[in-house]
């Protein structure tokens, strides 16, 4: 999968913070569009472990997490520290404009 530009990514986070007045709002709207976009599931490492990512969430003071799940064992993931698989799955664009958006 291709990097996208910074046009790109501009325009993706446009698309995902239209009509958001604040801040939370905006994220809201990425949390949307990562939800609705991203393939789950998928497998990607964290630590040198295997784990699945089994659903994305918004959650209060930890903004978009990643739902990670090894066996019986769980774990939330911030999404800006989420490392993706190579390659990535499907949606994961919507990560990167979020990515960007948060810098």
């Amino acid at each position: 999968m291709a990097e996208l530009s910074k046009a790109e990514l501009e325009a993706l986070a446009e698309e995902a913070t239209v009509d958001a007045y604040d801040e939370h709002e905006q994220l809201s709207g990425f949390h949307v569009m990562i939800e609705e976009h991203l393939a789950i599931p998928f497998q990607t490492n964290v630590l040198g472990v295997e784990v699945t990512v089994k659903k994305i969430d918004l959650l209060a003071g930890s903004g978009i997490v990643a739902i990670c799940v090894r066996g019986k064992h769980r774990q939330t993931i911030g999404i800006l520290d989420l490392p993706l698989p190579a390659p990535p799955p499907e949606g994961s664009k919507w990560i990167d404009a979020y990515r960007h958006w948060a810098r």
